[in-house]
């Protein structure tokens, strides 16, 4: 499976969704289960590997401004969620997270901004598939930090300043 392939299966999933997390889980579920466990598995290497890439500070501050906080659960589930709103939305946040209050439609902090089980969606098509746990995928965990300059992200003040659109669109202070 090439980066196209998988975020088509991404788009089609959210589309199909009409952007309910948790539904585009379930179908990306059953697309998985249309694929090979090997197709299965670089899926999940694709889905792990972005993952991976956005434990970055400046995203966890914009999921802070996005969510009125973030834990290191709510950010990992926030990571999930933004591969899940496909390449433009999740590219776009990694070159400039600040351009999410542009790049994002309506945004139900109830709802939105977390897509934990789109992060077990390969794994649980693969036990389907083989009725075995899935395997390691051989990609390196991130460091412990993530990468750039650490944020104090119960500064509302820094966080309205590093983020001006973000905050002005979906801060609460």
């Amino acid at each position: 499976m090439d980066e196209t392939e998988f975020w088509q299966i991404v788009d089609r999933s959210r589309e199909a969704a009409d952007g309910d997390p948790e539904e585009q889980a379930e179908l990306l579920v059953d697309r998985l289960l249309q694929l090979d466990p090997d197709a299965v598995l670089d899926f999940a290497r694709h889905f792990e590997a972005r993952y991976n890439r956005a434990y970055r500070w400046d995203l966890w501050g914009a999921a802070a401004v996005l969510l009125d906080g973030a834990s290191d659960d709510a950010f990992d589930y926030f990571r999930c969620w933004l591969i899940g709103q496909g390449r433009e939305v999740f590219e776009g946040a990694l070159h400039d997270p600040d351009a999410l209050a542009d790049l994002l439609g309506a945004f139900d902090e109830e709802v939105d901004g977390d897509g934990e089980e789109l992060g077990y969606a390969a794994d649980e098509a693969y036990e389907q598939l083989t009725g075995v746990e899935a395997p390691d995928l051989g990609i390196a965990s991130p460091s412990d930090e993530p990468e750039g300059t650490p944020l104090d992200l119960e500064d509302d003040a820094a966080l309205a300043a590093r983020y001006p659109r973000l905050w002005e669109r979906f801060g609460t202070g």
